[in-house]
């Protein structure tokens, strides 16, 4: 497990419907290396988002270990699950969690309040990302004033704020047309290949997960399928 960024042995996610256990993932090991683009795929009710936000320390295991980026995040209380998170992933969601308030530059700024910096060096941060996606004339618009495909973008922005190693992407083109989606996942394998960032989407979607190096398949909680996008185009099983 120590050379992977992400790893995970035996994991388990249960939840309790009624005084009858609902089991979601059974027993998931996974070992995730650094740089490397990861889609995670399955049917609806397969486990996919539960897994990230596992592996985000978004939730906990009911049973197993998840190691991220030299974490054992299963053991770690809330405090130091939000200092892990801080530093350590940036998430990405279907729904983009703008604040509808506040400008373009100002959302993706927000990371930079919670680590106590300055008006200015915030500003200078995310006009900085905000250039880097493209979206630095829009910096002083706010989400009503942006197209779905522009406030994902801010999002992206937002989520690289504070130079995580690891984005973690849920759906993130399931509420982009074709198109926009294509240009998202474009900008997500670019961060990959260029700043070396570990990224794992959770789609439904196998075209957009043909943007990644590796996908994993999950079925009823298990991991039925996962192999390389260089070596082989298509699961084995039905994923959608």
């Amino acid at each position: 497990m120590t050379q992977s960024i992400i790893a995970t042995r035996q994991l388990i996610k249960a939840f309790d419907m009624g005084g009858e256990p609902l089991t979601i993932l059974k027993g998931v090991d996974l070992d995730i290396p650094t740089g490397q683009f990861v889609s995670i795929m399955g049917p609806s009710g397969s486990g996919k988002s539960t897994l990230l936000y596992l592996l985000g320390g978004l939730d906990r295991p009911s049973r197993g270990e998840i190691r991220v980026a030299g974490d054992a995040i299963s053991t770690l209380n809330s405090d130091m699950l939000a200092a892990f998170r801080s530093r350590t992933i940036g998430f990405v969601f279907q729904a983009f969690h703008l604040i509808p308030t506040l400008t373009a530059q100002e959302n993706v700024g927000l990371p930079g309040i919670f680590l106590g910096q300055r008006r200015s060096q915030r500003d200078q941060r995310a006009l900085q990302l905000l250039n880097a996606l493209g979206m630095g004339d829009r910096a002083d618009h706010r989400p009503s004033q942006l197209s779905g495909g522009q406030q994902q973008r801010v999002a992206i922005a937002r989520a690289l704020f504070n130079q995580p190693p690891i984005l973690m992407c849920d759906e993130p083109t399931g509420a982009l047309d074709s198109k926009t989606g294509q240009t998202v996942m474009r900008l997500l394998r670019a961060l990959c290949d260029k700043q070396k960032k570990t990224i794992i989407v959770v789609t439904h979607d196998p075209n957009i997960a043909h943007y990644a190096d590796r996908m994993v398949v999950l079925k009823d909680g298990q991991v039925v399928d996962d192999y390389m996008t260089s070596e082989r185009k298509e699961p084995r099983y039905v994923v959608a």
